[in-house]
């Protein structure tokens, strides 16, 4: 089987998913009305200081204040550095921009109101997205992701990613780092590097200083809040991050898009170019590729298991339960087998759960109650290889005498469900439904379906009023494109006993 990387990029949303061995490991989803900021550096202009949670609130120019933390604006380099030796190397991808995380502040003698005073001008870098009511995350520790290296201007230390295991290979890639970097700058060596020659590394350490050079320049003259670097787009993110040796191929149905990324690839990894495939078949792409059947299984509550037993996901504001059931199973022998066999294989749907789901935060998993000890730490050793692959940190306690495994996994998006749905009005916020923007791009979706290249003519598209609205004003750009691309005029018609979720396409 092989490792794919397929892109569906549109004027109003562009998706990626990361398929491996013929499943969805991972899905990106970026809509136009949207604003990328992961990755962004900015000046921004502290507002208000909060001693209490020893925090700030930043103005980097965009609508709601961003929030900078005390540990990711403390400017001792030494202890800095030391939190990065502890901490270890992270490869760099396209979830997380930098390889930042929260940090205790126990036994640290800090002091936000030492480090920074209303009105100040500070240099940051965005290193979360809004998510739900709370603002950007920033950090006044920059790094510059490129695709071999990460470059960490304010850090002096040389970092190896710890996916590369062949000793030999870490002490010739640090020794070559060690030679090549300025004085005082700081490095990761990402897995890609792995076998990578010395002048492809010096090429790109010098695009990377050459780049931090112009943002020093750019905050000399600008004016706060202004933006001085704008992270790379979701698509070209996901060819520098996601595209490595063990990704077969990458494929795109959109030829603009198609031509940019290969416009990058022949810069930067020119031995990939022919991995680079513009999909141009009649079937829409995440359709043939059968991802559009899991990213609609990925807002189910219940998912079942192969054996007859269901897992159920239920997200709150404080974090996420999952609760294992045997469901139809009944077992061959007797009780604790089933139980066993039924948690075993929940623990690897849950795993693959979390990372197509994009789960985060606090994470408590019910499992069935097991008698045996040896039968718990038989599922939290599964549950822990299971998560092996998961790009995302995550942390597990064992099992408790209540079946309960309680777990963190870094939240660095938005949940999935969360993206793609909205709270249910029809039942006044008990449950969900999609929201108005994945109903209209659903729609799309059918129209390209349904349509044959060529064919001329009047569609009728029948929605419930709420929809009408939102594709007659908000969307109606998107709706222009679709015409000129299928080449028919698109008549959009309110019915008003139509469910939310509810379209019917008639052709002419």
């Amino acid at each position: 089987m092989t490792n794919e990387l397929v892109i569906n990029a549109r004027p109003h949303e562009t998706r990626v998913a990361l398929v491996e061995n013929g499943i969805v490991v991972e899905l990106y989803i970026k809509r136009g009305s949207e604003q990328e900021l992961v990755g962004n550096i900015y000046l921004g202009r502290v507002l208000r200081v909060l001693p209490g949670m020893q925090a700030a609130f930043v103005d980097i120019g965009i609508d709601k204040p961003a929030f900078l933390y005390v540990t990711d604006v403390y400017n001792d380099l030494r202890h800095w550095e030391q939190i990065m030796l502890q901490e270890g190397d992270d490869d760099n991808s396209l979830e997380v921009a930098t390889p930042l995380r929260t940090r205790s502040l126990k036994g640290c003698d800090i002091n936000i109101e030492g480090l920074l005073q209303e009105g100040q001008d500070i240099l940051v870098q965005v290193s979360k997205e809004p998510l739900g009511t709370k603002g950007s995350r920033l950090t006044s520790h920059i790094t510059l992701p490129g695709r071999h290296l990460v470059f960490m201007p304010t850090v002096d230390h040389i970092g190896i990613s710890r996916r590369i295991e062949d000793e030999k290979e870490r002490i010739r890639l640090k020794k070559i780092m060690q030679e090549l970097r300025p004085p005082g700058a700081g490095f990761i060596v990402r897995t890609v590097s792995e076998r990578a020659p010395k002048e492809k590394l010096k090429s790109e350490m010098e695009f990377l200083t050459r780049l931090w050079a112009g943002i020093q320049k750019k905050r000399e003259t600008f004016s706060s809040p202004s933006l001085l670097h704008k992270e790379l787009t979701v698509t070209l993110r996901a060819v520098r991050d996601l595209f490595t040796r063990e990704i077969d191929r990458l494929v795109i149905d959109s030829r603009e898009e198609h031509q940019l990324i290969v416009e990058f690839i022949d810069t930067f990894a020119p031995n990939l170019r022919y991995s680079v495939e513009l999909y141009e078949g009649g079937e829409p792409l995440f359709d043939a590729y059968g991802i559009e059947m899991e990213i609609s299984r990925a807002l189910d509550r219940k998912i079942w298991l192969k054996s007859g037993g269901y897992i159920v996901i239920e997200a709150t504001e404080a974090l996420t339960a999952i609760d294992v059931n045997t469901g139809s199973y009944v077992g061959k022998r007797n009780l604790e087998e089933t139980i066993v066999k039924t948690n075993l294989e929940a623990v690897k749907e849950i795993a693959y759960q979390l990372r197509l789901r994009n789960i985060g935060g606090l994470i408590v998993i019910d499992f069935i109650d097991m008698d045996r000890e040896a039968n718990r730490e038989r599922v939290f050793l599964a549950l822990m290889e299971a998560l092996e692959k998961d790009r995302a940190k995550t942390t597990v306690m064992k099992v408790s005498e209540l079946g309960l495994i309680e777990m963190t996994r870094k939240r660095t998006r938005e949940n999935i469900n969360l993206f793609l749905t909205e709270p249910c009005f029809y039942c006044e916020g008990r449950g969900r439904l999609k929201s108005h923007t994945t109903v209209c791009y659903d729609i799309f979706r059918d129209l390209e379906r349904e349509l044959v290249s060529g064919e001329e003519g009047k569609i009728y598209l029948l929605v419930s009023p709420e929809i009408e609205k939102v594709l007659k004003e908000e969307e109606r750009y998107s709706v222009m494109e679709l015409e000129k691309k299928i080449n028919r005029r698109i008549i959009i018609i309110a019915k008003n006993d139509f469910h939310l979720e509810q379209h019917e396409i008639s052709l002419h």
